[in-house]
């Protein structure tokens, strides 16, 4: 009988680590998992064996308390899901006395700087939306003059799910809201793309390529609710098979790693020409819906884990896109995520159609 890994999951209590946990609970292994959170409500949801709470990332006493943890418990890897748990993590990985299976820390730090990334993108000519940092209102005016009629504001450190981005083809309204987010020095603004995303989620070792899925974005979940219809939560997930993205998606890899180990995944946007410009990596962790690869076969997170223990891993059908493309994962607040496809979506609204005509 194989040994049962402990692994310690920080954010424990959040989507994206539910997502995480409920995708190990799915493999032909069991794990005993330890939750961590620093948030005491969202550590009462932690579908975990153990929970703790700990301190934020930025509290001087959150290292210390989780190297107790991970001795209490003995803790074997740690998986962390929120980046700035990340980014400490892998500042002090040597120091846990845990693995972990991260890329290397600077590579974390420029994946995390969306204004560091975008300049590592630009010397491998890589074709990007263009990006000015935005320090005073001289280099809003220029970014309006340079950039077209509307421009992107995006903080370049965000903690996640699209906070402070914001779309405006108005110049006063543009600074009253880098104003209002104190955003002077810590903002870009890049020219304004399509509607039209793609998530590339990857995982690699030692500059191999172990896996990499491709997903289309349909619609952000709440998009009516903020003022850039940006929120970060993606409603309904398409899988998608395009050798373009895949293409793109790696070069944008290796323009900041040439020896990329662990989880990258690269979002990008269409532009009107219809190529995919990348405009960040979501580095070291799963984006918040992997647990739907994990449902269409193909378990991410038990591949990961294996590759951390050096294991022998689970049969992989192939390493780009192995999930057939149009396969639908629709989600929203306090609801069950439905797997079905585009196809049966198609079918209802055929059927809509059909009484339509009778009526009309």
């Amino acid at each position: 009988m194989s040994r049962v890994k402990r692994i310690i999951v920080t954010g424990a209590g959040g989507s994206p680590s539910t997502n995480f946990i409920r995708s190990l609970r799915l493999s032909p292994e069991k794990f005993f998992i330890v939750g961590v959170d620093c948030d005491e409500y969202y550590l009462q949801r932690a579908e975990t064996d153990l929970k703790f709470l700990v301190p934020g990332a930025d509290d001087k006493n959150y290292l210390p308390i989780l190297k107790q943890i991970i001795k209490e418990t003995q803790a074997e890897f740690i998986y962390s899901q929120p980046d700035m748990e990340v980014n400490k993590i892998s500042a002090n990985r040597d120091d846990l006395g845990v693995k972990t299976f991260l890329p290397a820390h600077k590579t974390i730090e420029i994946c995390q700087n969306k204004l560091e990334s975008y300049k590592m993108w630009k010397q491998a000519q890589i074709k990007t939306p263009e990006t000015i940092l935005i320090n005073n209102e001289s280099d809003l005016k220029e970014a309006f003059s340079k950039l077209g009629k509307s421009v992107w504001l995006r903080a370049i450190v965000s903690p996640g799910g699209g906070k402070g981005s914001f779309f405006t083809d108005d110049f006063e309204v543009a600074k009253a809201w880098i104003k209002h987010c104190k955003g002077w020095g810590s903002f870009t603004a890049s020219e304004r793309l399509t509607s039209q995303t793609v998530a590339w989620l990857s995982i690699w070792k030692k500059g191999e390529l172990i896996v990499a899925q491709g997903r289309k974005r349909l619609y952000w979940e709440f998009g009516n609710r903020v003022p850039s219809g940006v929120t970060g939560l993606t409603g309904t997930g398409v899988t998608v098979c395009d050798p373009l993205v895949d293409d793109i998606a790696q070069k944008v890899i290796f323009a900041i790693d040439n020896n990329p180990c662990g989880i990258y995944g690269v979002d990008l946007t269409y532009d009107k020409d219809r190529i995919p410009n990348p405009t960040e990596i979501n580095i070291g962790r799963f984006f918040t819906t992997h647990l739907f690869f994990t449902k269409a076969g193909l378990n991410m997170p038990y591949i990961f884990v294996k590759l951390a223990f050096d294991e022998e891993l689970p049969d992989i059908k192939k390493k780009l896109n192995p999930l057939p493309s149009d396969l639908a994962w629709v989600r929203g607040m306090d609801f069950e995520p439905i797997l079905t496809s585009l196809k049966e979506i198609k079918a209802d609204k055929d059927k809509l159609n059909q009484y339509l005509k009778g009526i009309n």
